[in-house]
């Protein structure tokens, strides 16, 4: 399977592109927008899709912050591998959960590419700024709510180089969230 390995960074940020509020509350997540001339993106739809994910890696922070919304919500990677990249001794409940430290090189090209396909960077921001600088994602996803939060944590902050990308799709949902879709051409 080498060499189909796809690397997506996925952030759902405001329209001023911070990821997180100060206090980590997600409530902003939630927008009473509507947009008449937007596609209709059902619960079926996301499912669907999410099954193609075959692995997501995501930072300490987020994997915290998942944890704590999972005592509410659930855990919302469902038994999808899942690599936290930490230093830290983190508790892990799951099976499908291991910690990670190390070289994200040697991550991406020893232990993602050979085993999966489609693999998902759902958080967070330094994670994100670490595989662009080091050219290790394919993709970026950029899922945009309807809402300006002034202050946060930012999407993109100080990544210290430019990097061309490719739009190749633009999707507007009748929530008012609007989805951007772009290739990181390789340098």
């Amino acid at each position: 399977m080498s060499g189909t390995c796809k690397i997506t960074i996925h952030m759902v940020s405001s329209l001023d592109g911070y990821i997180a509020k100060k206090d980590n509350s997600v409530s902003w997540f939630d927008t009473a927008d509507s947009y008449e001339d937007g596609v209709n993106g059902t619960e079926q739809d996301a499912a669907e899709f999410l099954k193609t994910i075959d692995c997501y890696i995501m930072g300490s922070r987020t994997y915290e912050h998942a944890l704590e919304l999972s005592k509410s919500y659930g855990w919302a990677y469902g038994d999808v591998p899942t690599i936290v990249l930490t230093h830290r001794k983190l508790p892990v409940s799951r099976q499908n959960i291991e910690t990670y430290s190390g070289d994200l090189d040697k991550l991406v090209n020893e232990r993602l590419k050979p085993n999966y396909s489609n693999v998902w960077l759902v958080g967070g921001a330094k994670l994100a700024k670490d595989f662009i600088r080091l050219n290790l994602a394919d993709e970026i996803r950029q899922s945009i709510l309807p809402v300006i939060l002034g202050d946060g944590t930012p999407f993109f902050d100080q990544v210290g180089q430019d990097r061309a990308l490719h739009l190749k799709s633009v999707t507007a949902y009748k929530s008012g969230m609007v989805e951007l879709c772009y290739e990181v051409k390789k340098q």
